[in-house]
């Protein structure tokens, strides 16, 4: 019935753009000047008209319908067993199943009669929601058709809605990172009422298992961050090592030195390796790199973990090298050409010219570019789970095995957990403390590149 809806919404949106356009055409005739706005914008007036009820009826009214209908097929059912979320979800699938015709075994009568109640209330909801949201439509069409005429405004109508869209996007991300942060925030002001903040920011320990019930043997837990801080500080120093450098050169010759072919060729394949998938990445680095320098250590005589933090952070300045070259690439092209002529004219060689010129001018862009890469970095968790392990040591020593933050976080969300436990919500605090640390990798950014733009602007 979704897809019913959404055909009928296209159909009739193109249908009152096809309208609106025609009954603006035939009122100008001959004389298209005799009307404000063109012939399209009526169209484009009247499909709005049409269209924005539709929908809104449908974001209002979908999660509604789907609330009725599972209250009508569960009225059947023990309401105690209901008011449990899994003893819920699970009748709700055996409902489906039944209407599906794969549920195995005999079905219970009251199962039956919740799948027949299921089918006959969705029947239900479903059409009345497609009437509702035809007879809105048409209600809105005909109240804007009668407005159209040579003196309306369409194209200020118009083009007033489509700000008003583009404000309501505007809204919605910027409601979505709001709440992304309370709903963090929230969780971890729990966390902090269980475990102290002076021992989670400074403890040198961390080893989140907890005993869950009071008869279980099992760990008080420990919530030090500090060695999560260390390795993902650490990895992410390696990553930028080989980003950086490699990247920026890249740029450099791409923008300054390669030939228009030579360009064309070079910039795509070196963009591939942002698509391709971290879980590839990180078979690579624990099949490849990390063998390698295991037993390139052995031939000098160093310890290497199996595991460690360099072939982590080896691949990930891999992963990242698009990052940085084709953002400093972009911006090393958006400098002037007259800041080179000037150059030229002066004396100045090429090399001297994008060492004295080009790169001062567009610092601020090569910075953001490192910033994104960094924060891209910080955030990449398939790569250390199988290069770098998942062993919290409290070390600066490249060659030993480390973690991160978003590796802990993978595994204290993984499996049936307790909710309410100082673990799983120590899960929230670490992605509170990413997010901060985030930020303000984020702010000292924002203050480079507004302090040498000002510069050159």
């Amino acid at each position: 019935m979704t897809t019913a809806y959404f055909l009928i919404l296209a159909l009739f949106t193109l249908t009152w753009f096809l309208v609106g356009r025609q009954r603006a055409s035939s009122l100008a005739g001959a004389d298209p000047s005799a009307l404000h706005s063109l012939p399209s914008y009526h169209g484009l007036f009247l499909a709005a008209l049409v269209f924005l009820p539709m929908l809104l009826i449908f974001a209002v009214g979908a999660p509604l319908a789907e609330r009725y209908v599972e209250a009508t097929a569960l009225k059947g059912f023990d309401p105690a067993t209901v008011s449990e979320g899994l003893g819920r979800s699970a009748i709700l699938r055996d409902i489906q199943s039944v209407l599906a015709g794969n549920y195995s075994g005999t079905a219970a009568p009251e199962l039956t009669a919740g799948a027949s109640a299921y089918a006959q209330a969705s029947n239900f909801a479903h059409w009345s929601l497609l009437i509702a949201g035809v007879v809105a439509a048409l209600l809105a069409a005909m109240s804007g058709f009668r407005l159209i005429g040579p003196e309306f405004r369409a194209r200020n109508s118009v083009e007033r809605l489509v700000k008003y869209v583009l404000l309501a996007c505007s809204a919605i991300a910027v409601l979505t990172t709001v709440g992304i942060v309370f709903s963090v925030l929230f969780e971890t002001i729990h966390f902090f009422s269980k475990v102290s903040p002076i021992d989670f920011l400074f403890g040198l320990q961390w080893s989140p298992q907890t005993a869950i019930r009071a008869d279980q043997v099992g760990s008080s837990g420990a919530f030090g961050i500090v060695p999560l801080v260390t390795g993902t500080l650490l990895i992410t120093v390696i990553a930028i090592a080989v980003a950086g450098p490699l990247g920026l050169f890249a740029a450099i010759y791409m923008a300054e030195y390669a030939s228009p072919r030579v360009r064309g060729i070079t910039k795509p394949i070196l963009e591939i390796l942002a698509g391709v998938p971290t879980v590839v990445l990180g078979f690579f680095a624990a099949l490849t790199v990390a063998p390698f320098i295991r037993g390139w250590g052995e031939m000098v005589g160093l310890n290497v973990a199996s595991e460690s933090a360099l072939a982590a952070g080896l691949v990930m300045g891999m992963m990242i090298i698009p990052f940085v070259s084709s953002l400093s690439d972009d911006v090393i092209n958006a400098v002037p050409q007259a800041l080179r002529d000037g150059s030229y004219a002066m004396g100045a060689t090429k090399s001297e010219t994008i060492k004295k010129v080009v790169l001062p001018a567009a610092l601020p862009g090569i910075v953001s570019a490192f910033m994104l890469a960094i924060s891209r970095a910080v955030g990449e968790t398939m790569i250390v789970v199988m290069a770098a392990g998942l062993a919290a040591n409290l070390t600066f020593n490249p060659l030993e095995a480390v973690t991160t933050f978003t590796v802990q976080i993978k595994t204290i969300l993984v499996g049936d957990q307790e909710f309410d436990s100082a673990k799983t919500l120590s899960a929230f605090a670490l992605g509170f403390v990413l997010f901060f640390f985030t930020l303000v990798l984020n702010f000292i950014a924002l203050q480079i590149v507004k302090r040498y733009r000002e510069q050159y602007d």
